[in-house]
């Protein structure tokens, strides 16, 4: 039976309820979600993973996956409408095929699916899935559906979701967010972006190369977690390819007149204006997917930012650890992937208990040119008082980005007083592919010194690691005292 209020009644609840008891119960089939789950399967665990919305999570159905799909298509456009300059003259104006475009997004989803899938999940894991909202109702209970699972062990991956800012006018408007810009059934004569983080610029670059007017709109400044330096090579690249970018500009009010979005900003002079456009993207940043999960009833520790998780990801439950967005971390697929892999460790082995370190992360941003970085940002080195200096190159000095028509760009490589590298900050072509020889060595705990013996394929954009590190060592080495040492023994020569 049901109560007035028209929930079920405990012994209706116990009644219809099929209980498991498991070795592990994952909540959330996103990036760290399925890894984890994947892995205690693997290793012949009794696992169940329970998903409410869709398999793949946030980076397959509106993140990853597609933003880079659809930026992949904005770069074939913009190369055609540039041919030009490679000595190719265009046999006419790409005509861009918005729809065919959005359904190429979705068709290389539906291409990638299966790896994400129940059925990938039960036939190569062995881990049963369960489609329902989990809900805690013990510290080792939870009930999902008509299920109600018992496990020595609970992962919470629920992920985050769009932040929707409280700006007056804005709810019901019909903007757009990351989980409906790729499933668009009109291009945008003019999008209007709220926010300059990574996903804004990302997005108002690639929907400009397919021909739409684009407007940013930004409080502070765009990119505003990375280098300023670099970010000033990103900014000249979007203002070159037609964007407006308005910061320093807060949205204040939103309205919907017919099919247009008007957006009231204050300007810098304290002023206000009103900016046009027929869609809306709101990308001001992510929440934690923390509601309606029962927390309380697990003795799990959380606030809006996300679950609570020490050193080694478990929360105030020891029992449940909390990996991936809903921590309230850095918000990254890698790092999601990365903290499953470690708190399946964790649960596995409690005396080899691993450590999530945040000061090896690298990141991307997938505008043209990539912005990337890994470690320490100058900023974190000069807060944490570690003294260090700065091994840089440019783009315009590797050959290889001159021959791909690409020379802008800036490398810089923080060494501290040991030689030791502790962070890295790269702008330019495919810098999401240098970076990555860096997260090695920042990983591995390199000086900087082992790329003196290193010896680059010629000619490769990855050779500008070397001429950075070459021209600190070149300072390093050929100081005056050494130079008149040497030139004293070539007089015994």
């Amino acid at each position: 039976m049901a109560d007035a209020s028209g929930a079920a009644s405990v012994d209706e609840e116990t009644r219809v309820m099929k209980t498991i008891n498991a070795d592990v119960c994952v909540i959330g089939a996103g990036s760290a979600g399925l890894t984890a789950a994947g892995g205690a399967g693997a290793l012949g665990r009794k696992t169940i993973l329970i998903e409410a919305h869709k398999m793949g999570g946030d980076c397959l159905n509106f993140g990853c996956v597609p933003s880079k799909t659809l930026i992949a298509s904005a770069r074939v456009a913009h190369t055609m409408k540039d041919a030009a300059r490679f000595g190719i003259e265009p046999v006419a104006e790409p005509k861009v095929d918005f729809l065919k475009v959005i359904a190429r997004v979705q068709k290389v989803i539906a291409d990638i699916a299966y790896h994400d899938s129940e059925e990938r999940m039960k036939e190569e894991f062995g881990v049963d899935t369960i489609r329902a909202r989990a809900n805690f109702v013990g510290p080792r209970e939870v009930i999902a559906g008509d299920v109600r699972v018992k496990a020595k062990h609970f992962v919470i991956a629920t992920g985050s979701s769009a932040f929707i800012p409280p700006i007056p006018g804005l709810e019901g408007t019909g903007y757009l967010t990351n989980e409906t810009v790729f499933s668009q059934t009109f291009q945008p004569k003019k999008l209007l972006v709220l926010g300059g983080g990574p996903i804004g610029a990302e997005m108002a670059q690639a929907h400009r190369l397919l021909g739409s007017d684009v407007t940013i709109i930004e409080k502070g400044r765009i990119l505003g977690k990375d280098d300023p330096e670099l970010v000033d090579v990103v900014r000249k690249r979007l203002v070159a390819d037609g964007i407006d970018i308005r910061e320093g500009t807060g949205a204040t009010a939103v309205r919907k007149q017919g099919d247009s979005f008007i957006v009231t900003v204050e300007t810098e002079d304290g002023g206000t204006e009103e900016v046009s456009g027929d869609q809306l993207l709101v990308a001001v940043g992510r929440k934690a997917n923390v509601d309606n999960l029962g927390l309380e009833a697990a003795g799990v520790e959380y606030d809006p930012r996300g679950i609570k998780v020490n050193e080694y990801l478990e929360t105030s439950n020891s029992r449940i650890y909390a990996v991936g967005d809903v921590n309230g971390g850095l918000q990254f697929t890698h790092v999601a992937g990365a903290q499953g892999r470690i708190a399946l460790n964790n649960i596995l082995l409690k005396v080899l208990k691993k450590k999530f370190n945040p000061d090896i992360v690298p990141w991307v941003t997938y505008t043209e040119p990539e912005l990337a970085h890994v470690g320490l940002t100058e900023s974190q080195l000069k807060e944490r008082g570690i003294k260090y200096e700065v091994a840089r190159a440019g783009f315009d000095h590797n050959d290889r980005a001159h021959a791909e028509g690409a020379p802008e760009g800036i490398l810089k490589i923080y060494v501290d007083g040991s030689g030791k590298i502790r962070g890295v900050d790269a702008v330019g072509i495919h810098a999401g592919e240098i970076i990555q020889q860096f997260a090695l060595a920042v990983s591995s705990g390199l000086k900087i010194g082992a790329f003196d013996d290193m010896i680059a394929p010629y000619p490769t954009l990855g050779e500008i690691s070397k001429a950075a590190a070459d021209e600190y060592s070149f300072d390093k080495l050929f100081t005056p005292f050494n130079r008149a040492a040497l030139k004293l023994l070539a007089m015994f020569d």
